[in-house]
């Protein structure tokens, strides 16, 4: 009948769907790990430097460019030099142990994208785990699902990771700083010497606006 092809369309459907979610999350790991997360160029110092003028009016006009002591280039403002890609990257966020590589001003957008598309692979991988637990107090039922109940309690637990990671980079995105900003605010020099708390700040909806458009 008609209902029992939709209804074997439909479960054939979901399982492509949850394949190709989970062959998106890796292309999107590969993607973010192996790209330029920004790294700041010499030949790039002049125009960076006259951008970051006409872009960030509120920043004081004293906070001059300073040169790295390690790369040896005139660093724009809001980068940094991460010592275990040995670059300075530009608007760096924080080098990610899990991709191997920074997250700055290029990758940055797309990190988050993966971290959704992470978030709903977990979620659906989660209910089909505990879709398929049929609680049963005994020392069998144990024996036979202790496998089963240790990926769902594994896939809690990084949902949970993701999960807060990625509340947490959207909050930041929405105020326009980033999480060396938010953590290093007295260290920086154009922030401890702004009058503004956020420099950057230009409303939730601009900030998301231009970060990720």
């Amino acid at each position: 009948s008609d209902l029992q092809k939709q209804e074997e369309r439909g479960a054939l459907l979901q399982p492509l769907i949850f394949v190709l979610l989970v062959l998106c999350s890796v292309l999107l790991y590969f993607k973010v790990s192996l790209m330029d997360p920004g790294f700041v160029k010499s030949e790039e110092e002049a125009g960076k430097s006259e951008e970051q003028s006409m872009v960030i009016p509120q920043v004081p006009s004293n906070i001059k460019m300073r040169r790295c002591g390690y790369c040896m280039v005139k660093q724009p403002m809001r980068a940094k030099h991460c010592q275990l890609c040995q670059h300075c990257v530009r608007r760096y966020d924080h080098h990610c142990p899990w991709i191997e590589n920074c997250v700055g001003e290029k990758n940055h957008p797309l990190f988050i994208v993966y971290l959704s598309v992470q978030l709903v692979v977990l979620l659906w991988g989660g209910h089909i785990a505990w879709s398929g637990l049929n609680f049963e107090r005994s020392w069998d039922w144990l024996q036979h699902n202790i496998l089963l109940l240790m990926s769902f309690l594994l896939i809690v637990i990084f949902t949970i990771v993701v999960l807060l990671l990625l509340i947490s980079h959207l909050y930041l995105i929405s105020c326009n700083t980033t999480t060396w900003e938010f953590m290093s605010h007295h260290r920086i020099s154009y922030l401890r010497h702004s009058e503004l708390e956020n420099p950057f700040y230009q409303g939730v909806i601009l900030n998301l606006w231009r970060f990720f458009c």
